[in-house]
């Protein structure tokens, strides 16, 4: 049966006559002023048919949904399926088109609208998609940064130096100014409480709310810059909103006529909300396929925000909670504030795959909680599929935000997505500082390409970023590649505090900033028959000594042309570390073994106190420097160490008729 809702008007013809079908199909296109009437109505028309929905489609034609409010699926919409129609391309807005600019005279290419419900206090938004993209929000400087004089203070409120002509005393006080301001791992955006000029030689003070964390804080020269303030709209493609008078002022580039361009600005924070009624009523078996869900905002206190590691405030723009053996497939998600999915508390056996997810403001998918440590069966987090997803140009209002975030979740596969272009770590799993046991095991993180990471934004982040003890747990046949750091910390693989029980095994890493590999503690761990390659400052770092096996590093090739080989700390015995079997070759010094140093020993002596006694110094011939990713020349003398050639035919998303067939439960390799 086929019942199809065209606008606002519900044509339900064949409706109690004929009987009812295997699959019954409910079309929707919208209306001509884009609201999102006709997918209510057909999500009731569902809901009226019975407990439970499956069988039941509701298909979307081609055009814009603009949203009034989130969408909410709860236990009663279990088995529905939620998709495009054959050939269309419908698109979830939460946004609203802007019209009616009218030139500013006497100042080129500048625009200006007035929002009624803006002056009002109804509606306020702290982002605009010109054409598809986010235009720039008024900000100064234009490009780069601003730098602090001098360390920011330990009391409160925060005291931060500037150069003087950096910061305007009128900007203290305005509600919607931001100082945003770049510490190691974390971002914040915060209010100006006061300005102080400096006098002569002495820099200005500028107060902001909150009081400074010291593990973050102590920079110099931190870089930061203020945006939102009316006297920074000075560049093509800025805008401005003035809270108080309502409009919109638009710096529209050369030629740009805004009334001529699609503008839209959000009106909501999240678009999709996936929830049981409670824990022990699930969702099940909800599909979402095919649709393009974009233009939302994200949500700013008056007091600021501090945007931590892995910006973990930022929740998810598409939230599931309590739902069990979902389908997230083939869709599009742009143009969002926060975090692009989000698989939060009693969300098992999802498949995320086959998605694009670009030029949002957080990460991409983040799953558990980081709370999440000891839930119950009901509130667990676990056996997701996430395959085949392309990542990029995330982290565009919360720098510390990740590609693919895991906090306190197990038995998941993470497999053939390409992740690039964002400020922080690509993959990230744990959420535990510390040997404490977690539900997050049993994890496979496999065939990812994750690439241009860190881009001098932030520090101490890596390609692959885990903490605490995850059993069971495989990072194989992964590329990192190109990932810089502003300060310390660029690595590949990164084996954070309490890293315990993980396979990392026929990777390829290089370009990373710091190290191809850094442990800073943990036990039992197993790199093996990986290639790493032209990292800048190292190739191999280790931080913390303890009394215990912290890894096993062997069958490996480890090629460098800057730097040296071992950077931190390498003293102790192969009772808490162990080197062998691997195959090592500086370009600058070949074969030539009386030139290497391993930590400030020459070859001889570290090979007496245990190391690397298998090992050997020797040229691996790769196919093409340029990209290690295609291996070893067919001669190469790293097979007499027990190298393997690493496969990567499958690197990356593949095509859909390329990708696994099975169920969200199956399929997930546990274990090395």
């Amino acid at each position: 049966m086929r019942l199809r809702l065209v606008g606002s008007i519900l044509l339900l013809g064949f409706l109690g006559i004929e009987p009812l079908l295997a699959e019954t199909i409910l079309q929707v296109v919208p209306d001509d002023a884009h609201s999102d009437a006709p997918l209510r109505r057909a999500l009731e028309e569902a809901r009226q048919r019975g407990a439970t929905k499956s069988g039941i489609v509701i298909e979307l034609g081609s055009g814009r949904y603009e949203l009034s409010r989130p969408l909410d699926l709860g236990t009663a919409d279990s088995g529905l399926t939620l998709r495009a129609a054959p050939g269309e391309h419908p698109i979830l807005s939460g946004g609203t088109r802007i019209r009616g600019f009218t030139p500013v005279p006497d100042r080129t290419n500048e625009w200006i609208t007035p929002l009624p419900q803006v002056r009002e206090g109804q509606w306020y938004f702290r982002q605009l998609f010109v054409n598809g993209q986010r235009a720039q929000r008024a900000r100064t400087p234009n490009t780069g940064f601003l730098q602090t004089v001098r360390r920011l203070g330990s009391g409160s409120p925060i005291e931060l130096s500037f150069h003087n002509g950096d910061l305007h005393p009128e900007w203290a006080g305005d509600r919607d100014a931001r100082l945003v301001l770049l510490m190691k791992w974390t971002d914040l955006h915060l209010p100006i409480l006061s300005i102080n000029v400096g006098v002569g030689t002495n820099p200005g003070i500028a107060r902001l709310p909150g009081g400074p964390v010291p593990a973050w804080m102590d920079e110099a020269d931190a870089r930061y810059w203020v945006e939102n303030v009316a006297d920074a709209l000075d560049a093509p493609g800025e805008w401005y909103l003035d809270r108080k008078s309502g409009t919109l002022r638009y710096l529209a580039p050369p030629g740009v006529n805004p009334n001529e361009a699609l503008v839209v600005a959000p009106r909501l924070t999240e678009l999709v909300r996936i929830q049981g009624d409670d824990p022990a009523h699930p969702v099940r078996d909800i599909r979402i396929e095919g649709i393009a869900f974009s233009d939302a905002d994200y949500d700013m206190p008056d007091a600021g925000l501090i945007s931590p590691q892995a910006a973990v405030p930022i929740p998810g723009t598409i939230r599931v909670h309590h739902a069990t053996g979902g389908v997230f497939a083939d869709n599009l998600l742009e143009n969002l504030g926060g975090y692009a999915l989000e698989l939060g508390a009693g969300a098992q056996h999802w498949r995320i795959v086959g998605n694009t997810i670009r030029n949002v403001g957080g990460g991409g998918i983040r799953m558990g909680e980081p709370g999440g440590r000891d839930a119950g069966a009901a509130d667990a987090n676990h056996s997701h599929q996430i395959t085949d997803n392309t990542l990029q140009s995330l982290g565009r209002i919360f720098a510390p935000a990740v590609g693919i975030l895991v906090f306190h979740s197990g038995t998941n596969r993470i497999a053939h997505n390409h992740i690039s272009d964002l400020y922080y770590t690509g993959i990230s799993v744990g959420w535990n500082w510390g040997y404490q046991a977690t539900p997050c095991r049993e994890n496979v993180i496999e065939f990812n390409l994750v690439e241009r990471i860190g881009q001098d934004r932030l520090s101490d982040m890596g390609g692959i970023y885990t903490l605490g003890p995850q059993p069971g747990t495989v990072i194989r046949h992964n590329v990192f590649r190109d990932i810089s750091s502003h300060g310390y910390g660029g690595w590949g693989l990164y084996t954070d505090e309490g890293s315990t029980g993980i396979l990392l095994e026929n990777n390829v890493v290089y370009r990373c900033k710091s190290a191809g590999f850094h442990q800073h503690y943990g036990r039992d761990n197993v790199v093996r028959n990986n290639l790493i390659a032209f990292n800048r400052e190292h190739e191999l770092m280790r931080t913390r000594g303890e009394e215990h096996r912290s890894f096993r590093f062997e069958h490996n090739v480890v090629i460098w042309d800057t730097g040296d080989l071992l950077g931190s700390h390498w003293m102790g015995t192969t009772r808490e570390f162990l080197l062998d079997h691997n195959t090592y070759f500086d370009t600058r010094a070949g074969t030539q073994a009386s030139a290497y140093r391993f930590a400030g020993k020459s070859w001889d002596e570290w090979r007496q106190g245990g190391q690397d006694g298998h090992s050997q110094i020797a040229d691996p011939l790769l196919v093409d420097p340029a990209r290690p990713e295609l291996g070893l020349r067919p001669n190469s003398p790293a097979v007499s160490t027990g190298f393997t050639p690493i496969q990567l035919t499958n690197l990356g998303p593949r095509p859909a008729e390329q990708r696994e067939k099975s169920s969200p439960s199956h399929g997930i390799r546990r274990g090395p």
